[in-house]
């Protein structure tokens, strides 16, 4: 997985434009209701065309997915002492980034991950996102290790860690209590 460097200003423009489209489809979903908003209408209220809102999002359940969690920390996983074992990395790599999230940024999140725990119609994407996080996690975790990406025990490493996530979630916004008192029962080894 290369590092991360500062992105270009096309990057960034992806990056605001994707963050807009968001920011109104999850606009649009308090205000007329998510089985009532359209792509369409998200689109027009992002000011970009359908076919642009479908470069950036999958589909409608997928604006309610968001990388500023995993990005964050899987940076801090990479950057944790190189003593420190997997999970206590990635433990120490969560600490690191909930301690950092606050404000209007931190609601904004708590919110749309409610939204998307009540939704039956979000459940795939919601799962495709899990599965997506074990593989980047899992790269993660063979650089870390100088191990091969393609090593199934970073891949099962990868998924316990992960089932963390879930479980402490319980179709619930991620709890940073929940989830580093989960990571924690997987550091001891379970029981």
């Amino acid at each position: 997985m290369p590092a991360r460097d500062e992105p270009g200003l096309r990057a960034r423009k992806k990056r605001r434009t994707r963050e807009t489209v968001r920011r109104e489809a999850f606009r649009l979903f308090e205000t007329n209701g998510y089985a009532q908003t359209t792509v369409d209408q998200i689109a027009e209220a992002a000011d970009v065309s359908p076919r642009t809102f479908f470069r950036y999002f999958p589909s409608k359940e997928s604006v309610l997915l968001s990388d500023e969690l995993v990005w964050p920390i899987i940076d801090a996983f990479l950057a944790a002492p190189a003593e420190m074992p997997p999970v206590t990395a990635y433990r120490h790599a969560v600490a690191e980034v909930f301690s950092t999230m606050s404000g209007p940024d931190f609601d904004y999140a708590i919110a749309r991950q409610r939204l998307l725990y009540s939704l039956p119609e979000a459940k795939g994407a919601l799962y495709d996102e899990y599965v997506r996080t074990i593989r980047l996690l899992a790269q993660a975790c063979a650089k870390r290790l100088g191990r091969a990406e393609d090593d199934f025990q970073m891949r099962v490493m990868a998924g316990a860690i992960v089932g963390v996530l879930m479980a402490s979630a319980d179709d619930a916004p991620m709890s940073r209590d929940a989830v580093l008192r989960g990571l924690e029962v997987l550091e001891n080894g379970l029981l």
